[in-house]
């Protein structure tokens, strides 16, 4: 595999920076994994739950465009059994298994909060760094009279793409993948999917040039 330029990480980095919130964590009635292809999310999730943040846990995803090629069992019954591996009873544990993309996550998680007859005020989502900011955004938009924070793997970068993602899914095609969603910050909210989200002429510079550059493979196509 082909090294990837320290110049390509230079802008990748400016993304990453961007998408990351940094929000302090609060205690919350309930935290929220927005599933995915990245298992680590998993694991961040039930330590927060371990470490006290909220008493009930979850797990939101079936198969996506990523996962629905790497794998046949959904993404929230994955991650579930991580968190009982790692000592979250499964009465506090409850999946939401159907959903293919953020907005569904929000959605799907509503309505089968209001089937149990639960109703959780404060949410603590959990999502991969790189969208943290996407997936505060959506679940602002459709469920804007709770509050929310969000967080994710403590991992930098480097250690990231090092060490954190799946690895079916190659450093080139995750800041491909970081593009595609920076987009998305941009275009979603005129869907009515997204809150607006301002985006800094730095970080849209570096998305062109990224673009330009071939980080294109998870673009929105018209």
């Amino acid at each position: 595999m082909t090294p990837i330029p320290s110049s390509i990480h230079s802008l990748a980095k400016r993304l990453w920076d961007y998408h990351r919130m940094n929000q302090p964590l609060e205690p919350a009635d309930a935290i929220l994994v927005l599933c995915s292809y990245d298992k680590r999310v998993a694991e961040r999730a039930a330590q927060l739950w371990l470490d006290g943040w909220a008493p009930l846990l979850i797990f939101s995803g079936g198969l996506g465009v990523i996962t629905r090629t790497l794998w046949t069992e959904p993404e929230a019954d994955q991650f579930a059994q991580i968190a009982r591996q790692m000592g979250v009873p499964s009465e506090a544990i409850l999946i939401e298994n159907q959903s293919t993309n953020t907005g569904e996550n929000v959605q799907f998680t509503r309505q089968l909060l209001k089937e149990r007859g639960l109703d959780p005020e404060r949410f603590l989502l959990v999502q991969k760094p790189y969208m943290e900011r996407r997936s505060y955004a959506t679940f602002c938009k459709v469920w804007p009279e709770k509050p929310v924070r969000v967080t994710s793997p403590q991992a930098s970068y480097e250690a990231y793409l090092d060490d954190y993602s799946n690895p079916d899914l190659s450093p080139d095609y995750v800041i491909s993948i970081m593009v595609g969603d920076l987009q998305r910050i941009r275009e979603y909210p005129q869907k009515g999917f997204q809150i607006p989200q301002e985006i800094p002429a730095d970080v849209w510079e570096a998305y062109e040039k990224l673009i330009a550059a071939g980080y294109d493979q998870h673009l929105i196509r018209e």
